[in-house]
């Protein structure tokens, strides 16, 4: 496990958990408090903890891996734990989408494929470096991204974990490639094949 990441997976982690445990009634009913007290993600704890990611996101701050560990291992013993993985993938890669330049999203979505694929597949490379602790590549048709030391995947159980790399990394293909194609997991930490590894098509 990498000594330290991007500060946007912790807090992807506890923005999607005060999603998924937001009640969907109207918040300001006489019930908040007692569904704070059984709700994680309406606890003061992780509203504190969401501020002070936030501010290390701000100023391009990196932590302890062992602290976002800590946090996905929380979130994996939950019934629900591949739902809020993934929504914390789509969270992080719509957030790593907005600090490209807007000329580069702008020109991204507007060249034909042809085009804007050798500018897309540079900016989804170095955005997998920063914030999966990975690298992307491509072979023939498709895709490749290999995460080596994944986060989530060790603590959360089956497939949860694995699940957070999926969401996310097809969400940011979509927003910079315009492309819905099915990301398969195709080599995995918890089968012993040296890391986590997704494909999908590339022929945009």
């Amino acid at each position: 496990m990498a000594a330290t990441v991007d500060a946007l997976l912790p807090l992807s982690f506890l923005e999607a958990v005060r999603t998924v445990d937001r009640p969907i009634d109207d918040p300001d009913t006489e019930f908040v408090d007692e569904l704070r007290n059984k709700r994680l993600g309406l606890s003061d704890t992780v509203q504190a903890q969401i501020r002070r990611y936030s501010d290390l996101v701000r100023r391009g701050q990196r932590l302890g891996a062992d602290e976002a560990a800590g946090i996905a291992r929380l979130i994996g013993r939950r019934p629900d734990a591949e739902a809020v993985f993934r929504a914390a993938g789509r969270y992080l890669a719509r957030q790593a989408y907005g600090t490209l330049a807007p000329s580069t999203r702008r020109i991204a979505g507007a060249l034909p494929g042809l085009l804007a694929r050798p500018l897309v597949l540079r900016q989804v490379r170095r955005l997998a470096r920063r914030y999966f602790g990975g690298t992307v590549r491509r072979v023939g048709g498709s895709l490749l991204l290999e995460v080596p030391h994944p986060i989530t995947t060790p603590v959360a159980p089956a497939d949860a974990g694995c699940a957070y790399y999926e969401a996310s990394f097809r969400e940011l293909l979509r927003l910079l490639a315009r492309t819905e194609g099915a990301v398969e997991h195709v080599k995995c930490t918890t089968r012993a094949e040296g890391g986590c590894e997704w494909r999908v098509e590339w022929r945009r």
